[in-house]
């Protein structure tokens, strides 16, 4: 969350899928179960990877020029990354194309020449390795993999054109609140993916300990401190809490479920605006 590059990688890279126990939840890659069932996190998925797309180049060093030129690049690539092949009797209009396999050549490693891309093979495979190991996957997700392998590309199809369709188009829903143009659009706002990380002081970690309750891991406050730091804008005191991202940061859903509710007052505030959910550090937890 704190290293943005790596995140990008994490998410056009392989992913091995294999698991020690039940507890072993990396044959998910950088999510959970629950969001890949729910398609949870995409915004920020999608807005890291225009940001690697506008400003990096594949070994991550920022690109000179002007990312703005490379909006139509940004775009296939997100193309690529979310593709999935049309049903064999479709016939689509352009803008309702989801199969980009044309786009291979230019993006080898997000979509094959079938047209499946990135997130697409991932899931399915990720679906197939719970279906194939119940004894190392947890019984919930064995169970439910098969239904969710069946259901995927007809789902995918559908939020794929949503991300297409053009901000003002007649066709647009408001519930729609992800588009490929305005995912660029805060991209090129927030810049290129951070690569560094931020470090506490020594006293302000003894300081979070002296108020952490036992059963609340100390990383959970911590990266939110961190977070929160690195991401604050200079016109607010607030910061948007991507949940699920958080979620597959940590590997389960516990952080959003259950240890979210167990942070004190007296360190992070949250609230919610217009259905997002935002948080604020209290001065004396701040370096």
């Amino acid at each position: 969350m704190l290293n943005e590059w790596q995140e990008f990688l994490d998410y056009t890279g392989p992913v091995i899928y294999k698991a020690s126990g039940k507890k072993d939840t990396s044959w998910l890659g950088r999510f959970t179960f629950e969001a890949l069932r729910e398609f949870g996190g995409l915004s920020r998925i999608l807005t890291v990877l225009a940001r690697g797309f506008l400003f990096h180049g594949p070994d991550g060093r920022k690109l000179d020029g002007r990312p703005r030129e490379r909006t139509g690049y940004a775009h296939r690539g997100l193309c690529a990354w979310c593709s999935v092949p049309e049903r064999a009797s479709a016939k689509p209009e352009w803008q309702y194309r989801t199969d980009f396999g044309l786009l291979h050549e230019e993006f080898p490693a997000l979509v094959d020449e079938d047209g499946r891309g990135w997130f697409c093979r991932h899931f399915h495979a990720a679906m197939a390795f719970a279906q194939n190991n119940p004894k190392v996957v947890r019984k919930a997700y064995s169970e439910a993999a098969g239904e969710l392998d069946k259901k995927f590309d007809a789902e995918w199809r559908k939020k794929v054109r949503q991300f297409q369709m053009p901000l003002f188009s007649s066709n647009a829903d408001a519930a729609w609140i992800i588009r490929f143009d305005d995912v660029i659009a805060d991209a090129l706002e927030l810049g290129p993916l951070r690569q560094g990380m931020v470090d506490l002081p020594d006293d302000l970690l003894a300081k979070i300990e002296a108020v952490r309750p036992g059963k609340l891991p100390s990383a959970v406050i911590q990266m939110l401190i961190t977070y929160y730091i690195a991401n604050k804008p200079e016109d607010s005191k607030w910061v948007v809490l991507p949940v699920a991202n958080f979620d597959c940061w940590f590997g389960d859903t516990n952080f959003g479920r259950k240890y979210l509710s167990q942070i004190p007052e007296e360190i992070i505030q949250r609230s919610s605006s217009f259905g997002v959910s935002r948080y604020r550090v209290l001065p004396e937890f701040l370096p």
